[in-house]
């Protein structure tokens, strides 16, 4: 999809109680950051099964104005984890194979995803939920695929997300898949968070480090977003960190689930899918701007990323593709 061509889209966040006012949040907030010439590019109605007063997993007080009727104008339906996640309200399942039937795109954060498998909408496949209630999933609905590892994952029009910030990652996703890796990365920056990071990365790090050493590495990501035309090395960020290249490691991955050769060439590629979609740059340039080396680098990396050609890639996501085809003025 590109904003040339869309026209707001709706979104309806499912409130069931006692639901958690964290991963409620976080739609309102990312969504409502989008921009598109100026203009919102998505609506969001949160909705409950009762409107009114809605009970929260904590201290904070709710009222819904809006009832289950709001998923009918949806053009995406997201149901926020609640602390009672495994006997969902059959009024919010009902809602939900209604919504499916129509083609719906249906989401879930974190135990939402309980609320998806109740309805029947992840038989036969894969979903994930928050790591701590995986092992619940799978008993409970053994007709799952259940990757209980990963930050969120994506099955035709349904969508699951890990517990807590992976709803983050989980909404950049939407976002970046109807708007574009420009405005995605866009909000990202808007609202202080980690560029759009892939579904396969971890949910959590087995040898976490102590809470005050959480953003060691945190400089040295930035200094890398800033240089990844260069061919950086494992040492080139170690000696910006101040570190051996063993310590980088093990902070690095404590701090992102990912090596610090896994997570540069994630944003690579990423640089190279934004400018495909936001330019016309030759593909060896292209490459080279994202750090990519050559042409037939950047298509390697992409087939195996999207599944598309550089070519293909840019043809069906380029903002100045969709322009055309919609016959409007393209930006300068």
């Amino acid at each position: 999809m590109h904003p040339e061509v869309l026209a707001m889209l709706r979104v309806a966040v499912v409130a069931s109680p006692p639901v958690s006012m964290f991963n409620l949040a976080i739609p309102e907030l990312l969504f409502d950051k989008v921009r598109v010439d100026g203009e919102p590019g998505y609506q969001v109605v949160i909705c409950a099964p009762d409107p009114g007063p809605v009970p929260t997993t904590g201290a904070l007080a709710l009222h819904v104005p809006h009832g289950l009727e709001a998923l009918r104008e949806a053009d995406t339906v997201i149901v926020a984890g609640t602390g009672e996640p495994f006997a969902p309200d059959p009024r919010v399942l009902e809602a939900l194979r209604e919504s499916a039937a129509t083609g719906v795109r249906i989401a879930s954060i974190c135990s939402g995803a309980f609320s998806l498998a109740e309805a029947g909408l992840l038989k036969g496949r894969k979903a994930t939920t928050y790591w701590e209630h995986a092992e619940e999933m799978r008993r409970r609905h053994p007709d799952v695929d259940v990757r209980g590892d990963v930050l969120y994952a994506q099955d035709g029009q349904f969508l699951t997300s890990s517990g807590y910030a992976a709803g983050i990652d989980l909404c950049l996703h939407i976002i970046r898949t109807d708007y574009g890796a420009a405005v995605a990365n866009e909000v990202a920056r808007l609202a202080l968070v980690a560029p759009v990071r892939p579904g396969g990365q971890t949910q959590f790090t087995r040898t976490p480090l102590p809470p005050e050493r959480g953003t060691a590495c945190a400089d040295t990501r930035g200094w890398a977003m800033r240089n990844l035309d260069k061919p950086l090395t494992l040492t080139d960020l170690a000696r910006h960190a101040g570190v051996s290249v063993r310590t980088l490691t093990r902070r690095f991955h404590a701090e992102s689930g990912v090596s610090p050769l896994q997570w540069l060439l994630h944003q690579r590629i990423e640089r190279a899918r934004e400018l495909l979609e936001t330019t016309r740059l030759p593909m060896d340039q292209v490459a080279a701007a994202s750090g990519l080396g050559t042409a037939d680098s950047l298509r390697a990396h992409l087939v195996r990323r999207t599944g598309l050609t550089p070519s293909a890639y840019r043809a069906q996501f380029s903002r100045h593709t969709a322009a055309s085809a919609a016959g409007m003025k393209q930006p300068a």
